[in-house]
């Protein structure tokens, strides 16, 4: 079934039209409309979504909902298979549609077709996850060494289901709100943003010691906080 979004102009309200198109199951509610090895002519398939990426760019709602129920089933599963987490998994589905709204006018069929841009937008958002995961774990291992008991801990807010990493992800905002400015914009950069120590440093144009004090600092509040929530 079709799923009409009520998508603004600047493609703003895409953004909980496609949200809403999940379900409990953390699975696209709209599943591609054919399977693609049952598409006996791939050209017209890849003629059909570009006709609709098109009429999108001159801001067909009817026309990006029909691309969503046509794409979002295989994109999900590649995410998936990516992140291993479904919640992460329909942040990067949805964030790859709300730039394909934006960005239709920019699609070339000479470069390649509508779907295989919309899986690399997947892919790449996917891949910037996992990076971000690691770079949290290392800026953990780095800024929090075994005397601050995190080694162990930090599993508590980055595993597990994704209602509960909701929670947490909330709690772990909240407490961060709590801590002195400084501190809490060197901690958000790095567990928000995903950047590195010596890269939040040069955001900040401070010394990377002082980075590096900050971010211990307020991890050691943030466990004072978090410790009996966790």
């Amino acid at each position: 079934m079709s799923i009409m979004l009520s998508c603004l102009p600047d493609g703003s309200g895409c953004r909980s039209a496609v949200r809403e198109s999940f379900g409990r199951t953390g699975r696209p509610r709209a599943a591609m409309t054919s399977d693609p090895s049952e598409v006996p002519d791939l050209r017209q398939r890849d003629e059909t979504d570009a006709r609709l990426l098109r009429q999108v760019a001159s801001g067909d709602r009817e026309a990006f909902s029909q691309l969503y129920d046509r794409f979002s089933g295989p994109l999900y599963g590649a995410a998936l298979q990516i992140l291993r987490d479904a919640a992460e998994a329909q942040d990067v589905v949805h964030d790859a549609f709300v730039s394909l709204w934006e960005k239709a006018a920019a699609f070339e069929t000479s470069r390649g077709s509508a779907f295989a841009w919309a899986m690399t937008l997947v892919r790449n958002r996917a891949i910037d996850r996992l990076r971000m995961r690691r770079r949290r774990t290392e800026l953990l291992a780095d800024s929090a060494p075994e005397d601050l008991g995190y080694a162990g801990d930090f599993h508590a807010f980055t595993g597990g289901d994704s209602a509960a990493l909701d929670d947490n992800a909330r709690l772990v905002r909240a407490a961060v709100a709590t801590l002195p400015p400084e501190q809490q914009k060197a901690l958000e950069l790095a567990f928000f943003s995903g950047l590195t120590q010596e890269e939040i440093a040069r955001k900040l144009r401070e010394p990377l010691g002082t980075v590096k004090a900050r971010i211990r600092r307020g991890l050691l509040k943030l466990r004072e906080a978090l410790a009996p929530k966790l």
